[in-house]
């Protein structure tokens, strides 16, 4: 029993290969089809995330199902990760271009029509995004960016500060004052109010 779970079918290197493949490819797919993949809107991008894993499983492990054959792809998927994290970070113009570049959908309450083309995003689903972040209608938000991570960056309009608020208010008061001061001299003045 002990054997059958750590003796392993397939070679070490292939082992350690397998699942570096899988994984840069993975990688190259979602970029090239885009950060919609990354941000899982509807439930047809969640069923194809999740097939995803299973269709590539056997790539990876190919037909070991030892432990140490499951360890081993855990190890290299980690490894690969952690090294491309730092290639990258490294190099930053490298990461830009693997990356590419956010997709600004909202400006000034306005929507980006074919920029919301190019990412595959209907108009529900858009608003479906809003209405996560507290928004009510495209004319509330300043910016919204779909990042290259597939996440979205909403910034709201800005309405008046409170002390910008305040000076307004008080302005009005002051006018309301003086309008009712002058009515009261109009009419003191043809006798219908004392003074």
């Amino acid at each position: 029993m002990i054997e059958s779970m750590f003796h392993m079918h397939l070679p070490l290197l292939e082992k350690i290969l397998r699942p570096m493949i899988v994984y840069i490819s993975l990688i190259a797919f979602l970029r090239i089809f885009g950060k919609r993949e990354l941000a899982q809107l509807n439930p047809f991008d969640l069923v194809v995330l999740l097939s995803l894993s299973n269709t590539v499983q056997n790539a990876m492990i190919g037909d070991d199902n030892t432990v140490s054959g499951g360890i081993i792809g855990a190890l290299s998927l980690l490894t690969i990760n952690w090294l491309l994290s730092r290639l990258l970070f490294n190099m930053p113009k490298l990461n830009r271009a693997f990356e590419g570049s956010p997709s600004v959908l909202i400006r000034h309450g306005v929507v980006d029509w074919e920029e919301a083309k190019r990412e595959a995003l209907t108009e529900i689903e858009l608003r479906s995004v809003l209405h996560k972040q507290g928004f009510n209608d495209f004319s509330e938000v300043e910016k919204c960016v779909l990042e290259p991570n597939g996440n979205f960056y909403l910034e709201g309009i800005k309405s008046m500060s409170d002390d910008a608020q305040r000076a307004e208010l008080r302005r009005s008061i002051e006018e309301l004052h003086l309008e009712i001061k002058q009515m009261r001299t109009d009419l003191a003045a043809r006798g219908a109010l004392p003074i």
